[in-house]
């Protein structure tokens, strides 16, 4: 019996040994190279689930090196994916329901992150009071390819107008849209909820005309084609835990998040004001951002970060459908990731641990 048990001891003792070694070559290990083409030009504080999961090492510690790609509009960051230059795409959920439907594309989503926060942003001491005041009226938008001009036509025509009553200007981010309004050579603003308060940020004073229906439509979703699903599971399932750990850091301290990005990304810290200002005004942009991500948490049923919702995914079918955007249907599960499992194996991390990360501002 003594023998058996110093036999077992020594066992354990080895194993114990060994352990250091194996968390060492495990660490040695060479880290997968991901690449993420996202729907914008610029990379700013706007897009926390992406750039935090970076910054604070998420990617890293399920094995990939992530980089991310500003592609322009949705459409391109499309393109970049189905052209293999990226794995996964950042882009709106009716693009990817064009490239199904329209396309015959196997585009899937991996994480339906935000709801539609799209809004006509106007003169709020301006004559444009309702959508039928459009009529006649020069709209600028990020681009002629960008995904909320859909909702746009749709909803003018609910406003019996016609999309050709309204002359669209593309304008893209930054200055050009500012001096855009201040000229009087656009009477409106068609953007997503971030880019919109940086206008704001910038002095101009807004008013914003919605849809009533269009926060209830999924939106900015991380996408991959089914080949890469196919191929590597695994990154899929490590890539969406990553964004969704991101997602809830910046949500437990938006300014911890804005810092942060400013450490990592100095040249998107904007200028012209003393520091108290400049944090303010990003996390007034951030805030857009992050309230899409929880109402798109709650749409998904407040489970799982990244979840879909299959009939909101449906209903877009639907209006995409009815707007002519699509000539044909696409079921919403034909759509979503077929990983057994997959949302709690991208939720399977302690939440509470990365929260109070979060409040403690630990990188």
């Amino acid at each position: 019996m003594r023998r058996r048990f110093t036999v077992k001891v020594a066992a354990i003792v080895a194993t114990l040994m060994a352990l250091p070694a194996a968390q060492a070559h495990a660490q040695d290990k060479p880290l997968k190279k991901v690449r993420i083409a996202v729907g914008t030009t610029i990379l700013n504080v706007a897009y926390p689930q992406l750039t935090l999961a970076s910054t604070l090492g998420y990617w890293k510690a399920e094995g990939y090196d992530v980089e991310l790609l500003p592609a322009g509009a949705s459409l391109q960051a499309l393109q970049q994916m189905v052209a293999n230059n990226a794995e996964f795409g950042q882009i709106n959920a009716s693009v990817i329901v064009q490239a199904n439907a329209k396309n015959d594309l196997p585009v899937r989503v991996v994480m339906a992150n935000g709801v539609i926060d799209w809004s006509i942003a106007v003169d709020a001491d301006g004559p444009i009071k309702s959508v039928k005041d459009l009529k006649g009226k020069t709209v600028g938008v990020f681009s002629l390819a960008t995904g909320g001009i859909a909702y746009f036509n749709s909803l003018l025509r609910a406003n019996g107008l016609d999309p050709r009553d309204v002359d669209l200007v593309p304008l893209g981010l930054g200055a050009p849209p500012l001096e855009a309004m201040k000229s009087n050579r656009v009477q409106a603003l068609l953007y997503w909820a971030a880019a919109v308060a940086s206008f704001q940020n910038a002095g101009l004073k807004l008013n914003k005309l919605v849809g009533e229906d269009w926060r209830t439509y999924p939106d900015f979703s991380l996408s991959t084609m089914q080949g890469s699903v196919d191929k590597d599971p695994a990154m899929v399932i490590g890539i969406a835990r990553g964004v969704a750990k991101a997602t809830v850091y910046a949500l437990a301290n938006p300014e911890c998040a804005v810092k942060l990005h400013w450490q990592r990304y100095p040249s998107s810290k904007p200028s012209g004001a003393d520091e108290a200002t400049l944090l303010k005004w990003d996390i007034n942009a951030q805030q857009a951002q992050l309230d899409s991500l929880a109402e798109g948490f709650k749409l998904g049923g407040g489970k799982f970060w990244g979840q879909p919702n299959a009939d909101s995914f449906e209903r877009l079918v639907k209006f995409m459908q009815e707007a002519k955007l699509i000539d044909k249907s696409v079921t919403a599960q034909s759509m979503m990731v077929n990983i057994p499992n997959f949302y709690e194996k991208v939720n399977d991390f302690d939440a509470k641990a990365i929260e109070a990360d979060a409040k403690a501002c630990r990188s």
